[in-house]
């Protein structure tokens, strides 16, 4: 026959009473915990992505930004000679036109050429996690860097 407790229902040994609370409010912190640290990683990549866009543009922008008395014969083809003032120029042009909300510290890093022909860029800027947390950072740097080159046909 089984134990019957004072409700007359049997219930077994009392040790273990109060676990199930337990183990939930733990998988409830932890699902908490996971959802949080997913929420700023897709922020961090998000981030990340406006960024290299906007470095993309500008980008763009300082490759085109020769003008035509640059342009040269080499070989039979046309190379467009860019330097690094121009490149800069329509980089930091380009940056103050294109709109760019919610990207905080956002800075030129560099702008230049290697080979006279391709632009670099690369912005810097701080990233901030939606919600702060002890398990994520406060803020983290990004910086991405885009490399763009005229091309005649």
């Amino acid at each position: 026959m089984a134990h019957r407790t004072d409700s007359g229902v049997g219930r077994g040994d009392r040790s273990e009473d109060g676990s199930t609370l337990l183990l939930t409010i733990f998988y409830g912190f932890l699902a908490l915990l996971v959802v949080l640290i997913v929420v700023a990683a897709t922020s961090l990549y998000l981030e990340r992505k406006k960024l290299f866009t906007l470095a993309d543009g500008a980008a763009l922008a300082a490759a085109e930004s020769f003008t035509l008395d640059s342009v040269e014969i080499e070989d039979g083809e046309l190379h467009a000679a860019l330097t690094t003032g121009e490149i800069r120029a329509a980089a930091t042009a380009y940056l103050a036109a294109a709109p760019h909300p919610g990207i905080d510290n956002l800075v030129l890093a560099r702008a230049d050429t290697a080979d006279g022909q391709s632009a670099t860029i690369t912005l810097r800027a701080w990233w901030r996690p939606p919600v702060v947390t002890l398990f994520v950072p406060d803020g983290l740097p990004v910086e991405v860097t885009a490399v763009a080159r005229s091309v005649f046909h």
